[in-house]
């Protein structure tokens, strides 16, 4: 089948657009999945797209799309089936037009988001989707995964910043909904169906993204809090002072940050002896008001209250990117230690410090373990990973691994959460969705991609195992 594609499209497009794909794009930056392919096709524009997935579709070839490859959910690889094309973005590259009187910006799937955010910032804008994967992560892939970031408290997710998109359907429809408008109530919204459906509805090519204004003032602080409650607690004592001014809002353990004195050592803290939870604040206020001088009456108020036992406030912005530098190395320095099992996960923001105390002490009866949780407060998204004690490898866990991370899924959707909060569901998770998801809402998504996708070509495996 794969043969066939091949040979209609080696008669249809340019010399070099399908070619032998190279290793690592049958790779994930986890490891857990190994991709098998037989060639790659990178197109250079949304006719080579369809005329990709057209011959697919007739061939009954899957097609994997790969955007930056950055996805920690194996969503980028297909390790079994019918042998597929990858069909990756990263010719489609461009910056098609900017609008910064609308504050809209629209790009090719396969544009960086560090290429979208420089293309904003050249016309006074923003683009505020911020990863740590922002340099390889492409647009294409941020809108199929709707992912978040750090930023996510005041702007939303990836969802919440698009108004318009380009996408090839499972038959070779090119679907040109670039609108870059904010009220369109014109019947299903295909678009938001498309954000978040892991390439499995269809190949997104382009996108109109909103614009945001960057905020006069910018403030960063980094707080010692007593523990998850005082900075809940904090946090919306913030939000009632700032009105909307909170940019991020960040959650940091002790153990995190003792895991960067050993992957990092040269990585300078703020607190010689390292607390067992911090919280890393960005606030972004109107021109006239002081970021730092709400930041520091923050503080003071929050000594006062008992929610604080100290803090710094960046100086200069070269303080504020060291104190960034802090949260955003974590995941390396994750990577570094070598964990057991992570989970991305979302609660209800009144449940986030029960299920800290209550997963650890469950966790503890079950395996020695160190817990790295970190992540975004703000909007109830935590990163809840499970490392081996020194002496141990996570090698010995093996046996285990997958009764913790179910036994941490459990909790949390028996709290109201979610065990994919920003990653996706890919294949690592499908299972998951499959057994705790709620059945009609799982009978309506397979109906939608019967209806869309009647072959089965779209990125089979992910979401619906």
């Amino acid at each position: 089948m794969l043969n066939d594609a091949t040979e209609a499209l080696a008669r249809l497009l340019p010399e070099g657009v399908v070619r032998e794909i190279a290793p690592a794009y049958l790779e994930e930056p986890r490891g857990r999945f190994k991709g098998r392919a037989g060639v790659i096709a990178a197109p250079r524009t949304v006719d080579e797209v369809a005329a990709i997935v057209r011959a697919c579709a007739d061939a009954r070839v899957p097609i994997v799309p790969r955007g930056g490859g950055t996805g920690l959910v194996g969503g980028q690889v297909m390790p079994d089936g019918t042998v597929p094309l990858v069909l990756s973005m990263e010719r489609m590259t461009a910056i098609r037009d900017v609008f910064p009187e609308e504050g809209v910006i629209v790009a090719e799937a396969g544009a960086t988001l560090q290429q979208v955010r420089e293309a904003a910032a050249s016309v006074g804008r923003q683009f505020p989707l911020a990863l740590a994967s922002q340099g390889s992560a492409q647009i294409g892939g941020v809108l199929g995964t709707n992912a978040g970031g750090v930023n996510v408290l005041r702007y939303g997710n990836a969802r919440a910043l698009c108004l318009g998109i380009e996408a090839v359907l499972p038959q070779g429809q090119v679907m040109h909904d670039l609108k870059r408008l904010r009220k369109d109530n014109t019947g299903y919204d295909i678009r938001d169906l498309l954000i978040g459906a892991e390439g499995t509805l269809g190949i997104i090519t382009a996108a109109s993204l909103v614009l945001a204004p960057v905020p006069p003032e910018v403030g960063v602080a980094m707080l010692v809090v007593e523990s998850p409650e005082a900075a809940l607690t904090l946090l919306s004592l913030a939000q009632a002072r700032m009105a909307g001014g909170v940019t991020a809002f960040e959650l940091i353990s002790g153990q995190g940050l003792r895991f960067l004195d050993v992957a990092f050592p040269d990585l300078r803290q703020p607190f010689a002896d390292r607390p067992d939870w911090l919280v890393l604040i960005e606030v972004g206020l109107p021109s006239g008001l002081s970021a730092d001088h709400a930041l520091e009456t923050l503080f003071t108020d929050a000594a006062e209250a008992g929610l604080v036992s100290d803090g710094v406030i960046a100086q200069s912005g070269q303080q504020a990117a060291e104190l960034w530098a802090i949260r955003e190395t974590i995941p390396e320095g994750n990577r570094h230690i070598g964990a057991i099992a992570s989970h991305d996960i979302s609660l209800p923001l009144s449940e986030i410090a029960r299920f800290i105390r209550d997963c650890r002490a469950m966790l503890a009866g079950m395996a020695d373990l160190r817990i790295n949780c970190f992540g975004h407060l703000g909007d109830g998204n935590l990163h809840f990973n499970l490392f081996p004690v020194e002496g141990k490898t996570r090698d010995a866990y093996d046996p285990i691994r997958r009764d913790l991370s179910r036994a941490v899924h459990e909790m949390v959707v028996a709290r109201g959460g979610s065990f994919s909060a920003e990653h996706g569901v890919g294949r690592l998770k499908a299972a998951d969705l499959a057994e705790w998801g709620d059945p009609t809402r799982l009978a309506a998504i397979r109906a939608i991609k019967d209806a869309l996708d009647p072959a089965g070509i779209m990125n089979p495996g992910v979401i619906l195992a």
